[in-house]
């Protein structure tokens, strides 16, 4: 995949078309045009009978350049990039910026094109094709574009497993801009595929990208967490981040919104009650009872106004630490000394 950076700083995943797929298109647009010269010809050529040697080869000539050279660009700039080939294959001609291509840029290439694939039979294409990463010809380089796959399966993309409850803002002062772009989409593609990897391959990979964003981040290695139980708080956090930023700018200014959905304006200032730990309670607000279950667990919230059940087992993909472990984790505020801190997942 090409990363090509827009004007807006903004990265596009395009890909390229390589050769054999190249050299397809162009051999059916070549074999279009030249069925189409031939006739033309045909055509001309019994129309100028009468016509002296001279002229003759005025009018081939000038056929020549209208057919062989002027119809490309003729087709690559009312169909913006799509030929008949590259329509067949899937391909598209854009710019270096990954827009639509005008007039000047099927100029070049088409220019071009007759050097180097009608006057050398595509061998300086093809060489130079090979030789660019990008699989683009000359005429590409001096037009600035660059023959794209549009034809490409869909793959859905695997949800992220949600960090333990007791790790979410746990990170939110954690300075993330440090982090590379490559390094994200490494954990990514870790938590989504952790699953299928063997247990001691896939602690060694969790350990190895946990070391590398504590290392980023300048964090203390968080002691009694598993590794990859950190990587997804991280993970949570920065989307977090992202989708605040981004309501932040498009969200409009809203008054108080109704609570569990009764119609009834949320109370303002008045938090939440919560059942005390280690039996089972209730709590409401504005009259109402409400009650939430946590399986295996004490605590007990209500939302205010509607009754409600939330179950935080099996919510996560991560094992929750015991009391114990949990005393000794908020205890030490979550910190260790080392990057050895991290424990095996579970």
């Amino acid at each position: 995949m090409s990363e090509l950076v827009t004007g807006d700083a903004v990265v596009l995943g395009l890909r390229p078309a390589r050769l054999p797929s190249r050299a397809l298109a162009t051999a059916i647009d070549l074999a279009v045009v030249f069925f189409v010269f031939i006739l033309i010809s045909v055509v001309v050529g019994i129309a100028s009978v009468t016509l002296d040697e001279a002229a003759v080869a005025a009018i081939t000539v000038a056929l020549f350049l209208l057919v062989l050279i002027g119809g490309p660009i003729a087709v690559e700039t009312l169909s913006h990039g799509r030929s008949l080939g590259k329509l067949a294959c899937g391909l598209r001609v854009v710019r270096d910026d990954g827009g639509p291509i005008r007039f000047r840029h099927a100029l070049v290439r088409g220019a071009m094109g007759a050097v180097e694939i009608l006057m050398t039979f595509g061998a300086v294409a093809c060489i130079a094709s090979l030789v660019s990463a990008r699989g683009r010809r000359l005429g590409d380089v001096f037009a600035g574009t660059l023959v794209v796959r549009e034809r490409v399966a869909a793959r859905g993309s695997a949800a992220l497993p949600p960090p333990p409850p007791w790790l979410v803002g746990r990170f939110s002062q954690l300075d993330l801009s440090a982090v590379p772009d490559e390094l994200w989409l490494a954990v990514r593609q870790y938590l989504t595929r952790m699953h299928q990897l063997d247990p001691g391959v896939g602690g060694s990979i969790a350990g190895r990208l946990a070391d590398e964003l504590v290392a980023r981040t300048g964090i203390v290695p968080p002691q009694g967490i598993p590794a990859a139980a950190f990587l997804a708080a991280v993970v949570h956090e920065r989307q977090a981040r992202d989708a605040r930023r981004a309501f932040a700018r498009v969200s409009p200014v809203v008054g108080p919104v109704a609570a569990g959905g009764s119609g009834a304006p949320a109370v303002s200032g008045a938090p939440l009650a919560t059942a005390p730990s280690g039996a089972p309670g209730t709590s409401g607000a504005s009259g109402s009872p409400g009650a939430s279950a946590a399986s295996g667990s004490s605590g007990a919230t209500a939302a205010s106004g509607s009754p409600g059940a939330t179950a935080a087992s099996g919510s996560s993909a991560f094992p929750v630490p015991g009391d114990g472990a949990r005393r000794e984790v908020e205890g030490s505020g979550g910190v260790g000394g080392s990057s050895g801190g991290f424990a095996p997942p579970g």
